[in-house]
């Protein structure tokens, strides 16, 4: 009974106590719903946060940068969830007795859940994430990797006349043409560099157009660059979306390389001249009349003089600048090339390393030359050309030489410009026939990748971004097809192809590009008795799917010598292919071939298959078996395929019959990378196999162990994998909690190694593999949650080898990882580590033990010298970065790194040690944010670790970006005052929420205690050449930021904002008259646009020159007593006052502050005037927005003259300026010695205006003087009140008396406020009808003297007037007829919508 009793008990109790005790009680009877709230409430989080981590780690997949907000949301969301797991242990640990509660329990824990439940809650509302990243933007890797620009007499007239003509107003179109291969897309080049890097452009786009342009693949690259995703599939659609797109941007210079004839850019979607005029064109051309034509400013660039080719040539071939008798011939040598750098650059290098003989037969065979060449296609280039052809051959024998030479060929079969592959090179090779005295695939690629460098190294082929493709420069395309026009290799290439061509059957090698899916004239059969290879193409228009390139299986029965066959966007029916008896080579891409299976039966000699993305209506695996000479089986994309014998499709991917791949023992290289079927155990019966691509699930890995004897690249991937890197052999493996046994022979050569929710692995080395995976580059580790380090050598005897070639390091969501290595650190452990990126290892507290070395590694390279990035990112635990012994300086070197992102460590005290700091003399970007307990950047923990003060600390002298926020403990960047900081490659320094932060760069202490600035350390300490813009921000400590600067000043400086440091004296500092004016620091900065200072109210004044700034923010910037009212001398130029004084602007001369965009004054209590001097005239037609607020004695505004400038004011907000009698100054208040004129000659008007707030002006009395025209057209909002004095808001300019009555229409105005106006008189002067059409909110209150009557007419408009007491009741009557709702001298609150 009691049990039943006791809760009754209790229950009348609570009752009792929630009406009578403390709310506190609330937390003991309210337990059952707190737990259950917090428990639903934190399920509903847990699940959120595996939603958002998933599309989070999706669009890193992606590439993409993840939004700061989402990143946030995580990291909190797993802060809250990890701090709260011990309640929710406690929950379920022990549960609340219904009988007998422990009463002191349960208040505690109900009071700690009822605290989480609102942050939980919180955290649930803001969990609605639209994107949880954005692709990164795009620079152009054109002007990344320009490197090869040449400085000679042409090529610098040329660059400063295209530069000229940029910076001309009126020239939108630059032409520059020349000689084929006289330089002209380097120089392009180097202009869009030097554009990007002096940010003279938003935005620069290079594209190379050809003769044959390829008009959405442009379209698609300008678009990327902008960030643009089409929603039109047309090319005039995407033109248009392109146009628009481009019309956002301001300036823009877009570079169009090769162009050969007129062509219009609207045609792409490129906006210029008078629909864009901030668009600006570079093109390139051979012909000077496609210049003229365009109507360009016309450039031309010449050939290089015979001094600077004999330099460009020396240098190219490596010859030593002397007189002896090899220079003497190779000068000649160099003469022969005509001062073009393409012809020098080829040559030189095909001779580069020859001998005297060698220089003197190749001067002969110049001599010797039949100067056979076409002018308008090569100009002169063909003979030095075809002397680094025909030196192919040199030094190797006749057979290999030759077939050097057809690589070379071969590539000048694909379209001009194209980006080459590298595996299509290697099929196409060994179709030919290249190499037959080598045997296996893997070997053939081996010669055919060195013959590529070859031709590289010799200049005749171009290195791309990429490591798999290659390049061959236009010029020399069109060289090669020069060399196959005629003799034994007679080539046809077609880029766009409309009408079947006149062709003769002595072609051996043929390539239609861009076919029309209805060729003119495309015959049912074609004679080609020699033809070797035939690559044939479909349109690459794409509207509704691909308009494939149709062809019947005829139309190869006349081609039996047929080697190699490449297939795209080509569709077969009828009977399928015909027999082709020699054919080794078949790639097909994006195609529909019918009767694949019996056509198999006609290619008995096939070695190369590779279907990608295609569909084949089906296969019979016998016929596929009868391929005896199949080595290369290529199976990739979408590709669709029946097996016949079996009648299955396998939606999404192959499935093979089972025993069908281990009957395929001819097969050197099997690449499946679509979902497939595979068992990786029946490969072992191919014993051949030298090369495998597999995508693999879970379930597809044995547990038996894996062996292929002759493997030597591989790429086994799970089925979620992505990467940009180019592996040799990889390994990535997902969901796996098995041994991984079955691949421990590939273990020990594995280049690339990811490992994502794999569990079971303590380590890699020796649990994964006990050799050290030395040959490993990359490894990226996800959530493995029994992996504790990367190695343990505790139990090893001896010396070690690990991880010595390891590149990059990717480590993310390990929960249980306490370190790298875990006892002495082996030998080249991570000697080549290049980047290091770790996030969310929430047990990971020191990541480099350098302190644990062996004594043999003391010896060698030092440690860490090769990293150059290094991320670190929601690691809570994380005390030290690098534990660095000071006996260990001589083996730990960052001289490499470039770039450190560090977030959320809360527990990281110091970044670097000393030591480490002196080595960094790569750094070039810090960015440091949300490490709450971080103290300094550069540490002095230990005694022996710091410098004495005769040796001075050199740091980072390549450091562009300093970037620190939210680390609310920081005191110092270097707590050491003597350190040498040597930052003149400083760009951008931007530090927030650093509430401890003492100094930025080195300040010191007198004996005083007094903050004093260091003497200069040397030449450059105070070297801010390449600043560009400083922000610091919420820094409550701040004194100091620079110390001695201003002996350079900041020429570059374009932003600079201070905001909310109420302790900070000094900005800048100089000990050089030049610099100082009076008692105040003079900064001249030619390029500063924007200039924000707020709250700052012990700052010193400073003053500033800036021709360009666009935005000027001061607030509450000097208002203590001590600064106040010191003397500014008078200036004889334009400048800007910074501190509270009685003039913010010195006008001197006639001085324009034209480009003032924004102008925010607030909190400055002895501002008199902005600009000191009405009588010059001060431009102001750039001006949008101008606020003031809170500066208690400006006395007034404008002149009239300044006025009429501004014809681009939009927003006007005027608050707490109690001296302000008018907004502009009267006529009769201009000093008579104004030089303006006569001010009536002009009528005022603020033609966009949008928005005026004038609110608490005590002494205002009026806002606009009114004229005859409106002065106000787009005003939209009009918002006065508890202005105490203003008797009008409009007033005549001129006292005139209104004899009829006049209208004054307000067209746009919507919102108009009339609030707290004791002394309001008129809205508008006596005599004038104001409408308002388009107003739908109305208030005026508390205006008793208010003589303007406002009404309501049949069609909603509100009118007003302002009426003669005698004429109110009589006017009244006259509109009775036409007004619905008469409303006069009483408070209103109409709306539009609300009535």
């Amino acid at each position: 009974m009691a049990e039943y009793v006791a809760p009754a008990a209790v229950e009348i109790v609570a009752d009792q106590a929630k009406e009578y005790a403390s709310p506190y009680f609330g937390y003991f009877f309210s337990y059952e719903k707190i737990v259950e709230d917090f428990t639903n409430q934190r399920e509903a989080l847990e699940l959120k946060k595996e939603r958002v981590k998933f599309c989070v780690d999706e669009a890193e997949r992606q590439n993409e940068l993840i939004h700061k907000d989402v990143d946030n949301w995580l990291t909190s969301a797993e802060k809250e969830l990890k701090e709260t797991q011990n309640l929710k242990d406690e929950i379920d640990r022990v549960k609340c007795f219904k009988w007998c509660p422990k009463w002191g329990w349960r208040y505690s824990l109900s009071k700690k859940l009822a605290e989480k439940i609102p942050i939980i809650s919180k955290l649930l509302e803001t969990s609605n994430f639209a994107q949880v990243g954005y692709r990164r933007p795009l620079q152009g890797i054109e002007f990344i990797t320009s490197t090869d620009f040449m400085d000679s007499e042409s090529s610098i007239s040329a660059f400063s006349q295209i530069m000229e003509a940029i910076n001309a107003k009126g020239v939108n179109m630059i032409g520059l043409h020349g000689m084929p291969g006289v330089g002209k897309t380097t120089l392009a080049k180097e202009v869009g560099k030097h554009a990007r890097e002096q940010k003279l452009f938003d935005k620069v786009v290079m594209f190379t157009m050809s003769q044959n342009p390829n008009i959405r693949t442009i379209q698609d690259k300008v678009a990327e660059m902008f960030g643009l995703n089409f929603h039109t599939n047309t090319e005039e659609g995407r033109a248009e979306e392109l146009f628009r797109s481009m019309q956002r941007v301001n300036k823009i210079l877009v570079i169009v390389d090769d162009l050969w004839e007129e062509f219009k850019m609207e045609s792409i979607g490129i906006p210029f001249g008078d629909e864009h005029e901030g668009c600006k064109i570079l093109l390139t051309t051979r012909r000077q009349q496609v210049c003229t034509k365009m109507n360009c400013k016309e450039i031309q660039l010449d050939i290089l003089s015979e001094d600077e080719a004999w330099v460009l040539f020396r240098d190219k071939a490596g010859l030593e600048d002397d007189c002896s008798t090899l220079n003497d011939v190779a000068k000649e040598v160099a003469a022969q090339c005509k001062g073009l750098p393409l012809a020098i650059v080829v040559v030189a290098k095909a001779l580069k390393g020859e001998s005297l003989n060698g220089w003197r037969d190749a001067n002969q065979r110049f001599k010797d030359s039949t100067h056979l060449y076409d002018e308008e296609v090569l100009g002169g280039v063909i003979e030095p050309l075809k002397l680094s052809y025909d030196y192919l051959k040199k030094g190797i024998n006749q057979m290999t030489g030759n077939h050097i030479q057809m690589c070379f060929l071969l590539c000048s079969l694909f379209p001009e410009d194209d980006e080459i592959h590298i595996e299509i090179l290697i099929m196409c090779g060994i179709g030919v026939g290249l190499f037959p005295n080598v045997y296996s695939i893997e070997d053939k690629r081996k010669k055919i990748v060195e013959a590529l460098k070859k031709l590289q190294k010799s200049g005749l082929l171009l290195e791309t971004d990429g490591a798999d493709t290659i390049r061959i420069h236009d010029v020399i395309r069109d060289f090669a097809h020069w060399l196959t026009s005629t003799g034994e290799n007679r080539f046809m290439v077609k880029d766009t192809l409309e009408e079947w061509p006149h062709m003769d059957e002595s072609y051996t090698a043929i390539a239609l590009w861009n076919c029309r899916s209805i060729i003119k004239n495309f015959p049912d059969k074609v004679e080609f008795s020699k033809l070797k290879t035939l690559f044939l193409e479909g349109e690459r228009k794409r509207k509704r799917g691909y308009n494939y390139l149709v062809v019947l299986g005829t139309f190869f029965e006349e081609m039996k010598a047929l080697q190699v066959l490449l297939l795209k966007r080509v569709s077969f029916s009828l009977k399928g292919f015909p027999s082709l008896p020699n054919l080794k080579t078949l790639r097909c891409f994006n195609c529909r071939l019918e009767n694949f299976s019996s056509s198999l039966t006609n290619m008995r000699s096939l070695e190369i298959l590779a279907l990608i993305d295609t569909q084949i209506d089906g296969i019979n695996e016998d016929q596929l078996l009868k391929l005896s000479t199949l080595k290369y089986l290529r199976l990739s994309g979408a590709v669709h395929i029946d097996f016949v014998s079996r009648h299955v499709i396998w939606e999404g991917g192959i499935n093979f019959p089972l025993g069908l791949v281990s009957r395929l023992t001819s097969l050197q290289e099997l690449h499946v990378t679509t979902k497939n079927n595979f068992n990786l155990l029946e490969l072992k019966s191919l014993s051949r196999l030298t090369a495998l691509s597999l995508r693999l699930s879970t379930n597809q890995i044995p547990r038996d162990d894996f062996v292929l004897p002759k493997l030597q690249r591989y790429a086994i991937i799970g089925e979620n994998y992505s990467s940009n890197r180019e592996a040799f052999r990889t390994l990535d493996l997902q969901d796996f909690s098995s041994s991984l046994s079955a691949f421990n022979n590939l273990f020990c050569n594995v280049e690339e190694l990811n490992l994502r929710n794999v569990g079971g692995q303590k380590n890699i080395v020796p649990s994964i593999d006990e050799m050290g995976v030395n040959e490993l580059t990359s490894l990226q580790l996800q959530s493995c949650n029994d992996m504790e380090f990367l190695i343990d050598t505790k139990n090893v005897q001896g010396s070690t080898v690990a991880f010595s070639n390891l590149v990059e390091l990717n480590i993310k969501s390990m929960v249980s990882l306490k370190g790298l290595c875990d006892g002495v650190s082996p030998t080249r452990f991570l000697q080549n580590l290049k980047q290091v990126s770790i996030k969310d290892c929430g047990e990971l507290q020191v990541i480099f033990q350098i302190d644990k070395l062996s004594e043999r590694m003391k010896c060698q390279t030092p440690l860490l010298s090769n990293l150059t990035e290094l991320s670190l990112h929601s690691l809570p635990k994380l005390k030290r970065i690098w534990e660095v012994k000071p006996s260990h300086r001589a083996i730990a070197s960052l001289q490499s790194l470039k770039v450190v992102r560090i977030e959320y460590c809360d527990n990281l005290k110091t970044i670097f040690s000393p030591c480490l700091a002196l080595s960094m003399l790569h750094l070039q970007e810090l960015d440091i944010s949300f490490c709450d307990r971080l103290e300094q950047v550069i540490g002095f923990g230990q005694e022996d670790e710091i410098i004495e003060n005769d040796s001075p600390l050199c740091c980072w002298p390549k450091l562009r970006i300093l970037r620190i926020e939210v680390c609310p403990n920081l005191k110092y960047v270097c707590a050491n005052t003597w350190t040498q900081w040597l930052l003149q490659s400083l760009e951008s320094v931007y530090i927030t929420g650093c509430s401890q932060l003492i100094h930025v760069f080195n300040m010191e202490q007198n004996k005083h205690g007094q903050d004093i600035v260091l003497p200069e350390l040397g030449s450059q300490n105070h070297c801010w050449t390449k600043l560009k813009t400083l922000w610091i921000e919420d820094c409550q400590l701040l004194k100091y930021v620079f110390g001695n600067t201003l002996s350079q000043g900041f020429p570059l400086l374009e932003s600079l904002y201070l905001k909310n440091c109420p302790q900070l004296l000094q900005v800048f500092s100089s000990t050089e008259e030049r610099d100082v004016i009076g008692d105040h620091i003079l900064l001249n900065v030619p390029f500063l646009k924007k200039l924000n200072v707020s709250d700052c109210p012990q700052i010193s004044c400073f003053i500033v020159q800036a021709q360009l700034i666009e935005e000027l923010v001061l607030r509450n910037v000097g208002n203590s007593r001590q600064l106040c009212n010191t003397d500014v001398p008078v200036l004889y130029e334009g400048c800007i006052v910074v501190g509270n004084h009685e003039e913010v602007f010195q006008v001197q001369g006639g001085y324009s502050f034209s480009s003032i965009k924004i102008l925010i004054l607030r909190n400055l209590f002895e501002v008199q005037v902005i600009w000191n001097d009405f009588a010059q005239v001060v431009t102001l037609e750039n001006l949008t927005t101008l606020t003031l607020r809170d500066c208690k004695k400006l006395r007034y505004i404008f002149s009239p003259m300044m006025t009429r400038s501004l014809s681009h004011l939009e927003n006007l907000f005027i608050q707490g300026c109690e001296e302000i009698e008018r907004l502009i100054l009267a006529k009769d208040q201009v000093s008579s010695s104004s030089s303006n004129g006569d001010t009536s000659l002009q009528p005022m008007s603020f033609p966009n205006l949008t928005r005026i707030v004038v609110a608490n002006c005590k002494n205002l009395n009026s806002l606009f003087p009114f004229g005859f025209v409106p002065v106000l057209p787009n005003l939209e909002t009009l918002i006065v009140t508890r202005n105490s004095k203003l008797e009008q808001v409009f007033e005549l300019e001129d006292e005139v008396e209104v004899v009829a009555e006049e209208e004054m229409k307000f067209d746009k105005l919507n919102l108009l406020s009339l609030e707290e106006l004791p002394s309001l008189i008129h809205f508008c002067p006596k005599g004038y009808h104001s409408v308002f059409p388009a107003m739908i909110e109305l208030k005026v209150r508390d205006c008793p003297k208010l003589t303007t009557g406002f009404f309501i007419d049949s069609h909603e408009f509100v009118h007003c007037k302002t009426k003669a007491p005698q004429l109110v009741e009589q006017d009244a009557v006259e509109e009775s007829t036409t007004v619905q709702n008469a409303i006069f001298n009483e408070n209103i609150n109409w709306n539009r919508w609300w009535r």
